[in-house]
């Protein structure tokens, strides 16, 4: 049914680049926020290309949408916790612009696959 293996995806490849971003910028974080939001913007993050690889690999493209609804959700969870960062001076808005911009192409891009697969 695909022709491209989800490695392939821009949107797969943006979201790996994010995912490596965000584990640079937990490490910043307070260690009192170990085991809450730094865990919370990984598992975030890990999910985001998580979900588009699993979608991609499943067989009907009512299943591929559901995998992309959910790495959307995962998206908009990664880009509030990012702006909670900011909120409660963990981290400044220069710290985190190049994940934000990351965040909003991601979630552009998937906007874009779910309006097409709809």
């Amino acid at each position: 049914m695909f022709t491209k293996d989800h490695k392939d995806l821009i949107v797969w490849q943006k979201s790996m680049d994010l995912l490596v971003e965000v584990y640079r910028l937990v490490k910043k974080l307070p260690k009192e926020e170990t085991y809450a939001l730094s865990d919370q913007m990984r598992r975030a993050a890990v999910s985001i290309p998580s979900n588009i690889a699993e979608g991609r690999g499943r067989s009907s493209e009512k299943d591929y949408l559901r995998f992309l609804f959910i790495a959307r959700g995962s998206q908009a969870e990664l880009e509030t916790q990012l702006l909670v960062c900011v909120r409660l001076d963990y981290l400044n808005e220069s710290e985190i612009e190049s994940a934000l911009n990351l965040c909003s192409e991601v979630g552009r891009m998937l906007n874009s696959m779910i309006r097409n697969l709809s």
